[in-house]
């Protein structure tokens, strides 16, 4: 019987062995690198996040040299005026009115000046699109503004938890709180869109020809035009957000 040779022996292992490390040596090649960091050990630039929401960008992504920019180009296209037109009128190369207008360069208060006066406008209008000021309105717990509407007489308390903003659109944030002594009311109506949170209690609302059965984490979004408003007291006390948004009468 023919013997067999130290290759036989351990040439399948040898073989299968060279092929697992091929296999990970590609797992390794394959797996994503982090990009480079930036030169001379500077900090990384954090990532934007975005929510989930579908609302449009604002300008505070965009620089101030980028946010003057845009103001002067739709001021210009407003006017319907060209490049060379409005360099022209102002003083400036149309080079140069060009690299104002996509935020290559931070302009002099002169040349904001000049720009200015060829359109006719306030240099504060090139400010318009870079509102460094947020509106924000701080509550504190217990502290919203008790205020008399119209489900008031009904043994609904109404607490307003933020101003007015300007704008095109009024929004009303309130905490509703209805108790024992409170009586059903769904004949609410009034111009815009209502959304409610329940927090506490359980409540049967109306809205048009259907009644919801909300408890604590149910919401509502609904037209306000239609008849809406708590029908069935379920269990007090009841407590929900309500967040009102209507147009405002120009």
């Amino acid at each position: 019987m023919a013997r067999k040779s130290p290759a036989g022996k351990t040439g399948a292992p040898a073989k299968a062995s060279r092929e697992l490390k091929a296999k990970a040596g590609q797992k390794k090649a394959a797996a994503p690198r982090p990009g480079p960091g930036p030169r001379g050990g500077g900090k990384l630039v954090p990532l934007t996040l975005a929510t989930g929401s579908s609302a449009p960008g604002t300008a505070d992504s965009q620089s101030i040299e980028e946010a003057i920019g845009a103001q002067v180009r739709a001021l210009r296209k407003r006017q319907d005026m060209t490049v060379a037109e409005l360099a022209g009128q102002a003083g400036l190369s149309a080079g140069m009115l060009s690299k104002v207008e996509n935020g290559a360069i931070s302009p002099s208060l002169a040349t904001l000046q000049s720009l200015a006066v060829a359109l006719n406008v306030p240099m504060t209008n090139f400010f318009a699109g870079f509102e460094q000021r947020q509106d924000v309105t701080y509550v504190k717990a217990g502290e919203g503004l008790t205020i008399e509407r119209r489900g008031t007489k009904s043994g609904h308390q109404y607490q307003l938890l933020g101003h007015p903003f300007p704008g095109d659109f009024a929004y009303e944030p309130y905490l509703i709180t209805l108790t024992k002594e409170a009586e059903a009311y769904s004949n609410f109506r009034h111009e815009g869109m209502e959304f409610i949170y329940i927090l506490e209690g359980e409540v049967g609302y109306r809205h048009g020809n259907q009644v919801y059965r909300l408890k604590p984490g149910d919401s509502l979004f609904f037209s306000a035009t239609a008849a809406h408003g708590p029908e069935e007291l379920r269990k007090l006390p009841l407590k929900f957000l309500s967040v009102i948004v209507f147009q405002r009468e120009r």
